[in-house]
């Protein structure tokens, strides 16, 4: 594992942040700014296949976890919070259910428990209608725009979605095909009861990718984990609406785990 395959600023409490699908590490620099200026050490990480790192052909939610477990171990970081947006939460919720006591809090934003059965026809659907594209010959930088417009909000941030289509764009097909197969077959519902740290489940008024009514019935799972649904807002929050996203983490962060105080 190298410097390049994570972003970092700030001292105090860790804070990892997990992309989702298309993603990367630099989508969060607006959450490195500000959780380092609340007093949080924030880290971003390219997940497998993605930055710098070479593209991956198949992949499992364990094999996420330990890659995060890993990172975790090199910089010596002592129960961080995690942060998992959408593939990043799903991973977040496997981490859980792996080392229970080695978090202090987490945020699950734009993510869901499970995605059904594997096998199933809509899971087939899921993988034809996003997959199909590619295999008709076009390119993830072709694809990127209509896929980023498909799952943004009504009115999102310029710079954001401009980030979010630049991303998308330079992933590469077979990461992207990886983490598809990865998806359908998730499902940590089963754990759900048992998580006993502080939990935030944050979603979207416009997302569809991860609906607002699941996330909170998602939440309503976890024992005394908080819901928040932000208005106007699709499935990148981040990029979206970054104010909006760092004030709903922050706020749950200022009673799940205050950051240390700098002198």
């Amino acid at each position: 594992m190298t410097a390049e395959i994570y972003l970092r600023a700030g001292n105090g409490i860790p804070v990892i942040f997990l992309h989702g699908i298309g993603g990367a590490a630099r989508l969060w620099q607006a959450q490195l700014e500000s959780f380092s200026a609340a007093g949080f050490s924030a880290v971003a990480l390219d997940l497998p296949g993605y930055g710098s790192r070479p593209p991956v052909g198949d992949i499992s939610f364990d094999a996420y976890a330990e890659d995060l477990e890993a990172l975790v171990a090199r910089l010596g970081l002592d129960r961080p919070v995690l942060v998992g947006h959408s593939l990043g939460g799903m991973i977040a919720q496997t981490a859980l259910r792996r080392r229970p006591d080695g978090y202090r809090a987490v945020a699950l934003s734009g993510t869901s428990p499970a995605f059904g059965n594997a096998g199933g026809d809509f899971q087939k659907q899921f993988l034809a209608d996003r997959l199909g594209p590619l295999d008709a010959g076009r390119s993830m930088a072709d694809l990127a725009p209509s896929i980023v417009a498909s799952i943004m909000g009504p009115q999102p941030d310029p710079a954001g979605r401009a980030q979010a289509i630049s991303a998308m764009g330079s992933t590469s097909e077979a990461t992207y095909r990886a983490a598809m197969h990865c998806i359908v077959r998730f499902d940590e519902r089963a754990n759900l009861p048992a998580i006993h740290v502080p939990v935030l489940c944050l979603a979207g008024e416009h997302d569809r990718n991860a609906p607002a009514a699941m996330m909170e019935r998602m939440a309503g799972k976890i024992p005394g984990a908080r819901y928040v649904c932000l208005p106007g807002i699709g499935h990148l929050p981040n990029l979206e609406a970054p104010q909006a996203f760092d004030h709903a983490v922050l706020g749950f962060l200022s009673t799940a785990c205050p950051p240390t105080p700098t002198t």
